[in-house]
């Protein structure tokens, strides 16, 4: 048996029914749009939600809150605990990434202070913590801001 020689059993495979082709088709001569209307005619749709004239339930409901989400900031969250396990003494996205803590896709870097950190790292993130930063200079490393926000976040002691 070869790939080429291969076929389908009789009757596996029935032509398409062609809709719309008149009295001939097997469909009838409304070709399964029924009669009249605004389903009937081509290009006649009606959008989602719509209630037959009556109010819609997306403007019934009371519409409350506020969502930035076009312009909010999505930071990837990394705890020191976890750069306890990174190798080196440079933490960076790279390193991050390659670690397996941060996904490559992530835009910016946040990290937080939960879990301890034993030795110096000079770590470099877009955003850190207030104790993330105390517990890693306490540590006797040293913090880089990079990114858009270097601007407005306090200088590292050096």
């Amino acid at each position: 048996m070869k790939l080429h020689t291969l076929k389908n059993v009789p009757g596996a495979r029935s032509r398409r029914k062609r809709v719309g082709i008149g009295e001939g088709s097997g469909r009838g001569k409304t070709s399964t749009h029924g009669q009249k209307g605004q389903k009937a005619r081509s290009g006649g749709s009606i959008r989602i939600g719509f209630e037959s004239g009556h109010i819609p339930l997306y403007r019934r409901l009371p519409q409350r809150g506020f969502n930035n989400y076009r312009f909010r900031n999505d930071y990837a969250i990394v705890n020191l605990g976890d750069l306890e396990r990174v190798e080196g003494d440079v933490v960076d996205r790279d390193v991050l990434v390659n670690s397996g803590l941060v996904r490559s896709s992530a835009k910016q870097i946040k990290v937080l202070g939960d879990g301890d950190l034993t030795r110096a790292l000079t770590v470099s993130a877009d955003k850190f913590s207030g104790s993330a930063q105390s517990k890693i200079e306490a540590a006797g490393g040293k913090i880089i801001v990079v990114g858009e926000s270097a601007e407005k976040a306090p200088e590292s002691a050096e």
